[in-house]
């Protein structure tokens, strides 16, 4: 079989992934993004299978041309027939809270309200048009990065001159919906199937990264460190195991599916305010849980690689179903 790529911009984060891979014996190619270069008009790699996991959050630690060249990169291996797992389509959204609230918005599933901002300047009266309090956020997100949150028109136009947009200086100003439990809830599939779902306690004015690899939690002076190692310097989150609704794993399921998204999570909450569920975040890049077996019964990195080596030898993209 010929190697399977795998893109990626933070070694730590892979760390399992590879050795996922190891304990299959598959054949892989460790690409680093941010040192990636290619000829657009020369002939595609020998790559059996190539897996993007380069997140959005890359340029919280130097590497933001990792995320421009794999937005390239990834339509002209898709045309020249190499299978990509969380190919173009799902990068896009993945780069892309706006585009995540259209997909929800076609698909008819329940968000919280948003205007989408070009400056700063903009926030205080795109927040009029919302409840407060309100959340700010980068439309190209990524470990919680730079997400401020609001309680009032005052305190939002004394601070919005220092709000920070993200590397594209596009951003959301969102309603911020407590949750009626305290929770968040993460639902993750694989391959058009659901593998399990958590719910994720925060402590009050907690921040904003309820990454579900716990231990990605980090103090504040070590924010964005590498995460999955290092754990003695993170911060543990209450993280429980639940059987999701089917309404929501079919959700689910319907946003990878018209997402282009092969493996990923969803995150959603209960709304105190009404009781019904709203999905507030997709992610195509997904370090799954930390202490998988123990929580939820297996260890999906294990099962990650095996489904990668199932795709490497079929050899072409699983048809994506409206």
């Amino acid at each position: 079989m010929r190697p399977i790529a795998i893109l990626y911009e933070n070694e730590a984060w892979m760390a399992p992934v590879f050795a996922a891979l190891d304990r299959v014996g598959a054949p892989y190619e460790r690409v680093f993004a941010n040192d990636l270069s290619f000829d657009p008009a020369g002939p595609a790699p020998d790559w059996s299978l190539a897996v993007n996991k380069v997140s959005p959050s890359s340029y919280l630690r130097g590497h933001a041309r990792s995320i421009a060249v794999v937005r390239e990169l990834l339509p002209l291996l898709e045309e020249r027939g190499v299978a990509v797992v969380n190919g173009s389509r799902a990068f896009a959204l993945e780069t892309s809270k706006a585009r995540q609230l259209l997909l929800l918005r076609q698909l008819g599933i329940r968000a919280p309200a948003a205007r989408v901002v070009t400056d700063a300047a903009q926030v205080p009266g795109a927040a009029r048009e919302l409840r407060f309090p309100v959340i700010v956020k980068p439309n190209i997100g990524g470990s919680g990065a730079h997400i401020r949150r609001f309680d009032s028109p005052e305190a939002l136009a004394a601070d919005a001159t220092e709000l920070d947009l993200g590397p594209d200086g596009t951003g959301l100003v969102q309603e911020f919906l407590e949750s009626e439990d305290g929770t968040s809830r993460r639902v993750e599939f694989l391959g058009g199937e659901y593998l399990y779902a958590l719910r994720i306690a925060n402590s009050p004015g907690g921040d904003f990264n309820l990454c579900p690899a716990d231990i990605c939690q980090v103090d504040a002076s070590n924010e964005f460190d590498n995460c999955v190692v290092d754990a003695s310097a993170k911060k543990q989150l209450r993280i429980d195991a639940f059987d999701a609704p089917r309404q929501i794993v079919d959700d689910v399921l319907r946003i990878a599916r018209l997402g282009g998204l092969d493996v990923g999570g969803v995150e959603y909450l209960v709304a105190a305010r009404d009781g019904l569920p709203y999905v507030y975040d997709i992610n195509a890049l997904s370090n799954f849980v930390t202490d998988a077996p123990a929580l939820v019964g297996f260890d999906p990195h294990a099962r990650f690689a095996e489904w990668l080596v199932e795709r490497a030898r079929a050899g072409k993209r699983e048809t994506v179903l409206a």
